[in-house]
């Protein structure tokens, strides 16, 4: 059991802390309610390019990083479909270091031309490395706009096309700021050795006469349905034929998820799974395979990908991928297999709460979602999973009419 104390400040910044005696060190996590698909059709990846602008210095602190380092901690951000997050860790004593530079750069970042421009050749080149010189690096500039028609998911966190960063406008860049980066907009997570009333009395000193924001949020459309087997064919440099098998999944907040989840740990989470055990190993068909969920907010993805095995063709591959596919479908796994997986699962969970940087990034995932207390929920809802729900979901999302197949090709 994870224990917190929530506030709100009149601004609207909400505000999560959760004392652990434990350790000497203190983790900030802000979490902002911003990403891929918040972004206007011809003005994609602003969201991934704040993860580099934030950094960039604000009024009164001009180089984020030199603060941080001579208060003893580290810090970094992430950012996904959904949402943004900015973390630090330090001596707890040094809190308010990080404290007053998240206020700073949330009141007052420093957008300059310059900066802008820095930061854009930044992010220009990361594209240019991991999506078009990597092999498989834009697959999923192919998985997005093929399993979604209508949802902006279709836009792949680093951006669309790589115009939209390098043509970016300060004036652009500077309004998607003051909407989505505002306390209204936010939740700050403070994990650690520290106070809850200490806590809140720091954050309102710095965070309290930070003004509302706009926050205008968009109002997203919702995917359909799918109800015919889509495909496509891709050529690139890659060393090896490459097959993606995608399915639409749950949302994050249904118990559904935590079903596609399990079936995707079923099928590929380690040398005994399902995939690996058939394809790889017995019938060789397979270089490697795995299967995951995107766990996105709005209607998510399981995915199903693998690299074929030299001389192997697609249509085989694919043929024996839908055979153990509809086993899964249409057989109930024993009750002790089930069980060890959810007590592989379960020590997972407790494994990543003994890290008190996790508990404050996944308190404030949690927090944006919907309740931070769902942190709390999370192995009784993977504990609650039976054969029969596995078998079931299985048959609902296992069908062809519903899937999205891409067949990367080795260039000749």
């Amino acid at each position: 059991m994870i224990a917190f104390e929530r506030y709100t400040l009149d601004n609207g910044l909400r505000i999560i802390v959760h004392q652990d005696k434990s350790t000497p060190l203190a983790s900030v996590c802000m979490t902002y309610n911003v990403g891929t698909k918040h972004e206007e059709k011809d003005k994609t990846g602003f969201a991934h390019l704040f993860e580099h602008l934030m950094f960039g210095g604000s009024k009164n602190a001009p180089n984020f990083d030199d603060y941080i380092q001579q208060a003893g901690g580290e810090n970094n951000a992430f950012t996904n479909q959904d949402m943004t997050v900015y973390y630090e860790y330090l001596p707890w004593q040094n809190l308010e270091v990080a404290l007053w530079l998240e206020a700073d750069r949330m009141l007052q970042l420093n957008l300059t031309e310059r900066n802008l421009a820095k930061e854009r050749k930044v992010v220009v080149e990361e594209f240019k490395e991991s999506c078009l010189n990597e092999p498989y690096g834009d697959i999923w500039h192919h998985i997005g706009p093929l399993a979604y028609t209508k949802h902006p998911y279709r836009v792949p966190t680093i951006g669309e096309n790589i115009d939209h960063i390098a043509n970016a406008k300060l004036e652009d860049v500077a309004a998607f700021f003051d909407n989505y980066y505002c306390p209204n907009n936010a939740v700050l997570v403070v994990a650690g050795n520290i106070q809850p009333e200490e806590v809140l009395a720091l954050a309102t000193k710095w965070f309290g006469d930070i003004p509302r924001g706009r926050a205008a949020i968009p109002v997203l459309p919702i995917e359909p349905v799918q109800t015919e087997k889509r495909t496509l064919e891709v050529t690139a440099n890659v060393p090896l034929d490459a097959l993606y098998l995608v399915f639409q999944g749950a949302k994050r907040d249904s118990n559904d998820y935590y079903i596609d989840d399990f079936i995707t740990d079923v099928l590929a989470d380690g040398d005994a799974a399902k995939l690996y055990q058939q394809l790889v190993k017995e019938q060789e068909l397979f270089a490697d395979i795995d299967a995951y969920v995107t766990a996105s907010i709005d209607t998510g993805l399981l995915v199903v990908e693998g690299r074929l095995a030299e001389e192997v063709t697609f249509e085989q591959a694919e043929a024996a991928l839908w055979q153990t596919l509809h086993q899964l479908s249409n057989t109930l796994l024993a009750v002790d297999a089930v069980q060890k997986l959810q007590n592989k699962i379960e020590h997972n969970i407790e494994f990543s709460t003994m890290n008190h940087l996790h508990k404050a990034i996944n308190l404030g995932y949690y927090e944006m979602l919907g309740d931070a207390n769902w942190i709390n929920q999370e192995k009784e809802k993977y504990n609650q999973i039976t054969a029969l729900d596995i078998r079931e979901r299985s048959q609902r999302i296992f069908q062809e009419s519903q899937c999205s197949v891409i067949y990367y090709k080795v260039r000749k």
